[in-house]
């Protein structure tokens, strides 16, 4: 996933229930997907900022020495401004980019 070309908004925003239970015909099953979405997308976030920012990390042992990494808060700043996992993972479900299916529904063949 592209962070940087997501269009997702960053503050609160009122959606139509009837859009968001429109392909499940159920809300809290359409809620359900998107939040499974949304946890999938924090994880991944979450791992991409913790190996960036690996990247500066310096191991010393003295408490004294405190300095700060000018691209280390640069990189804290940019995913402190990217829109919540949640946020995207609405976004990415509004315009279908998310896969799905009930097992219900669909038996599969044993």
């Amino acid at each position: 996933m592209d962070l940087k070309k997501v269009n997702a908004p960053v503050n609160t925003e009122t959606y139509d229930r009837n859009k968001l239970d429109a392909p499940t015909q159920n809300i809290y099953e359409a809620i359900s997907v998107i939040s499974r979405r949304a946890e999938q997308i924090n994880t991944d976030i979450r791992k991409e900022l913790i190996d960036k920012l690996e990247e500066f990390a310096t191991y010393n042992d003295s408490l004294e020495e405190v300095f700060e990494n000018k691209e280390q808060i640069e990189v804290s700043k940019f995913y402190e401004r990217l829109p919540k996992p949640h946020a995207l993972a609405v976004q990415e479900w509004l315009n279908d980019k998310i896969y799905y299916r009930n097992i219900e529904d669909d038996p599969q063949e044993i």
